[in-house]
């Protein structure tokens, strides 16, 4: 049967023979895959990392690149999800990890790496004035909201559609089963006016409001500066702690997101990049606030944590923030994914396609439609099929991305890099930007 041209097939029918093309061209990681779903439910042990038909199996990254196992080279434009912002093989890295690993792994007490890297961070974000450290994101905001609710005395939690603050904090879909059975209040994301209502309804019972200063997990969408303002208006009009989760966000500006919107929270959780590539997480925020850690105290809180400075993390994360992701590297990033989101909406704009790239810095996510993003409601309308062939079709172009179409720019990115993705965006809004538009008829 003769293939038909692009222009008069269905999204869902490209979908299937992009599908088609890469299971072809990774048999390898299809047999391991396989192999893998009798061990792991799923093949896997890491959900997002999941797409259909099955995802390549990772064998190597170096720099900027990564290799599948069967034999694909790929740019990495997804980066672990923002945690490889350092690239796969930055050298004062490797080599802060080969002497903490020479000098020992577990060593069960305070270490001076420990000590500078907690230095470092709180001189780096304005609003930490004690840190702690934990073994991911997911901690570090339980472990805040779980201080937040001790210190008030209150039960309730407020969040917003969209956001994800780990496994068992996720608001970026309809089932929740699985999320702590905390009293939650759920806002609508940049709706000034109906967050600073409910918390005025809810305030004898809120302890804290959760919130990405850009949703990550729900499209890459910007707060807007009146939006977050109101949060910090009203957290401190009524006693509310607010928590801002900076576990992605903190990369966006020297001083992370709340340096860029001039917003100071009471708590602030990091994670991802700034362990250096390890396990890491860490929360922090007024001194008053964190110091009911101190044991010295009588009535302290007790933060446990096998890992929490593991010798590895506390070397990687040092080194990487002291020397290699100063302020002026911070800058240049964020330039540079600011100049890759003005492109591909440049190309979009020409073409006249229909698609818009969200996001702040060097962190995207690329929808297809036309109708405007400000909240996690609004990117429903980019179809589940346009984001299936743009996933599979950079793939086989050699770009890693994620399903959903997050992006980040990481250190080991050059100009080449980002002007290679430009083009290969543009190639796939010519030749399927009109089965995209007739999708969304």
């Amino acid at each position: 049967m003769a293939t038909l041209p692009a222009q008069t097939r269905t999204l869902q029918e490209l979908a299937s023979a992009a599908a088609a093309r890469y299971t072809a061209a990774n048999p390898l990681s299809q047999a391991s895959f396989e192999r893998s779903t009798e061990f792991l439910p799923g093949a896997d042990t890491r959900t997002v990392n999941h797409f259909d038909p099955f995802p390549a199996t990772i064998v190597r990254g170096e720099g900027a690149r990564l290799y599948d196992l069967d034999g694909h080279e790929y740019l990495d434009f997804l980066n672990d999800y923002t945690a490889g912002l350092y690239g796969h093989s930055n050298a004062a890295i490797q080599a802060a990890i080969s002497e903490a690993a020479r000098n020992g792994l577990t060593l069960g007490g305070p270490t001076p790496n420990q000590q500078e890297f907690a230095e470092l961070i709180c001189g780096r974000f304005p609003s930490v004035e004690r840190a702690r450290f934990t073994n991911s994101g997911t901690e570090s905001n339980l472990m805040a909201v779980s201080l937040a609710r001790a210190v008030t005395g209150r039960e309730g939690v407020m969040v917003f559609d969209g956001g994800y603050h780990g496994g068992p904090l996720n608001f970026t879909g309809t089932d929740r089963r699985l999320n702590l059975p905390y009293r939650w209040t759920v806002g609508e994301y940049n709706d000034a006016a109906s967050a600073r209502a409910l918390i005025e309804a809810h305030a004898d019972d809120l302890a804290c409001v959760l919130v990405e200063p850009m949703l990550g997990g729900g499209g890459c969408i910007p707060g807007t500066r009146v939006f977050l303002s109101a949060l910090r208006d009203a957290t401190e009009q009524y006693g509310v702690l607010l928590i801002f989760d900076e576990v992605q966000t903190s990369r966006l500006a020297p001083g992370g997101a709340q340096e860029a919107f001039g917003i100071h929270a009471d708590l602030t959780t990091f994670g991802k990049y700034l362990g250096g590539g390890a396990s890491f997480g860490a929360f922090g925020g007024r001194a008053d606030l964190m110091d009911r850690f101190d044991p010295r105290r009588p009535d302290h809180f007790s933060h446990a944590g096998t890992h929490n400075n593991n010798a590895v993390t506390m070397a990687a994360g040092l080194v990487g923030l002291r020397d290699v992701l100063t302020p002026a590297a911070v800058r240049r990033l964020s330039q540079r994914g600011d100049a890759l989101r003005a492109a591909l909406n440049g190309v979009a704009s020409r073409l006249d396609a229909p698609a818009e790239v969200t996001g702040r810095a060097s962190i995207m996510t690329v929808h297809f439609q036309r109708a405007p993003i400000r909240c996690r409601a609004d990117v429903a309308a980019t179809p589940p099929a346009a984001r299936d062939l743009f996933h599979l079709e950079m793939l086989l172009a050699g770009f890693w991305i994620a399903r959903r179409g997050f992006v980040t720019v990481s250190l080991a990115h050059d100009d080449d890099d980002c002007d290679a993705f430009v083009a290969a965006f543009e190639a796939f809004l010519e030749r399927h930007g009109s089965a995209i538009d007739a999708a969304l008829e």
